[in-house]
């Protein structure tokens, strides 16, 4: 690799040490730019770059713009609602994402979240570290998962790996909405397929998010699909916290219409104990809070990060690059890319 590539990757706070080796040690210039990076200091560093990098940072029409040299943008990760297609495809910029890396993990995360909520062990562990025991009176009961329902709202790879732990795992009823499925494409998942979404959220004990974010996904699950729901269900989110109307997530918790909330994901990142629209949910007990980490593991981190590289190599040595995802976003492009199965 010449040394006069220059190679951008934004949210450096998520620690990469594969990908950003092998730039080193190929003599590649590499700038590591944090997750609160502004517009200005990115579109000034992204503006002699070969190759882009990110995560959660978003990349703007005018990141585009003015990226004269820009070869492509590599997610590293699966989600894609933080870049511009429009602007990348009036640039001829290719963008690629890992979408394979964590489905399995990601879907483990998801079922640890709705076990921990069903068993009660936030609240457990809280009374066991500050009284040091718990005796099996009325407000400790908890739930089973076997012979309940569990509803998935969107049916993808990681659905698929919810459907079989709580369908062949655990013998719950699993059932699904998803337009863009087909019956039989969710039949054959262990899914039944709803076509109603308020129908399905009325049946389901859990809700599990797994849809992808963009417009018509974005507070999908609001305040009249929120009422849909048992007081005894929870929902878990570990896709993109704007899927979910948050202010009426949070409305709903403090009013006891739902019985709680797993969330793994926010609109607003990071979450901070005061002054955030979400502050609340930590005094909480039936709501259990990770920090977007349900993807990362040793595991997928090492899948993400060999495959990162095997996409950055593509992209500057003039190859098109493999685009794994069925997202139409990815799929519409047409410079610069391959598509595979």
């Amino acid at each position: 690799m010449a040394d006069k590539i220059k190679v951008v990757r934004t949210d450096r706070e998520l620690e990469c040490p594969l990908i950003d080796g092998y730039f080193r040690d190929c003599g590649a210039a590499l700038v590591l730019l944090p997750d609160d990076v502004g517009e200005n200091e990115l579109v000034a560093q992204t503006r002699d770059a070969d190759l882009l990098l990110m995560c959660y940072t978003p990349i703007t029409e005018r990141v585009f713009r003015n990226a004269e040299r820009l070869k492509g943008v590599v997610k590293y990760g699966v989600g894609i609602d933080a870049i511009d297609f429009a602007a990348a495809n009036a640039a001829r910029v290719p963008v690629v994402n890992i979408p394979e890396y964590a489905e399995e993990t990601v879907a483990e995360g998801a079922f640890a979240l709705m076990i921990a909520l069903a068993k009660k062990l936030v609240p457990l562990q809280t009374a066991m570290h500050r009284d040091g025991w718990a005796w099996p009176q009325s407000s400790w009961l908890s739930s089973d998962i076997a012979g309940k329902t569990v509803g998935l709202i969107g049916v993808g790879r990681i659905s698929k790996s919810m459907a079989r732990m709580a369908g062949a795992g655990f013998r719950a009823r699993v059932i699904g909405y998803d337009p863009s499925k087909s019956r039989d494409e969710m039949a054959a998942a262990g899914v039944e397929k709803i076509d109603d979404l308020h129908d399905m959220l009325a049946q389901c004990d859990f809700v599990s998010i797994h849809c992808v974010l963009k417009p018509e996904t974005r507070h999908l699950i609001g305040e009249g699909e929120l009422r849909c729901m048992k007081r005894s269900a929870f929902l878990i989110n570990s896709s993109r916290g704007a899927i979910v109307d948050e202010a009426a997530l949070l409305a709903a918790l403090k009013q006891n219409r739902i019985a709680g909330a797993g969330l793994d994901v926010f609109s607003q990142e990071p979450l901070s104990l005061t002054g955030h629209l979400l502050s609340e949910l930590f005094e909480m007990d039936n709501v259990l809070l990770s920090p977007h980490l349900t993807f990362y593991t040793h595991e997928a981190m090492q899948r993400l990060e060999q495959e990162v590289v095997q996409r950055c190599k593509e992209i500057l040595n003039g190859q098109p690059v493999l685009v794994k995802s069925r997202d139409t976003r990815l799929r519409s492009q047409q410079h610069g890319v391959v598509f595979g199965s």
